[in-house]
């Protein structure tokens, strides 16, 4: 598989599903928004998120590693090959897919170990 890993370091935020998509959350190239009935979830650049408002629920240092290309929905196990692989070496992750893609955020202090773990297996980086 081809990984790429993006520029931005990332931050999840969770609001309550109450609250309107604040303006501040789609102004990157990369971010993802789902809405639940419980929650308002937004990941973006963490350079996004405002100075001067304070969230109860964030998680920042978050790095990026897209798989690279367009993955036709027949192919089944990319998501959970990668995880897999990360979870047996202890390495958590924040899965995103797209309609083209997946994505894995994982905590900035684990990337360095998650690149080797994942090139180990034979996936490649750009």
């Amino acid at each position: 598989m081809k990984l790429k890993m993006l520029d931005s370091t990332f931050s999840v935020v969770k609001v309550p599903p109450t609250e309107t998509i604040p303006l501040w959350a789609i102004n990157a190239d990369m971010f993802s928004i789902t809405k639940t009935d419980e929650e308002l979830s937004i990941v973006c650049p963490s350079e996004c998120l405002p100075s001067n408002e304070e969230y109860k629920y964030v998680e920042n240092d978050w790095m990026c590693i897209k798989v690279e290309g367009i993955l036709d929905f027949s192919l089944t196990g990319i998501l959970s090959s990668l995880a897999n692989t990360l979870a047996k070496n202890q390495i958590s992750i924040f899965a995103i897919s797209t309609y083209n893609t997946d994505y894995l955020l994982i905590k900035s202090h684990s990337i360095e170990k998650a690149k080797v773990v994942l090139e180990n297996e034979g996936h490649t980086f750009s």
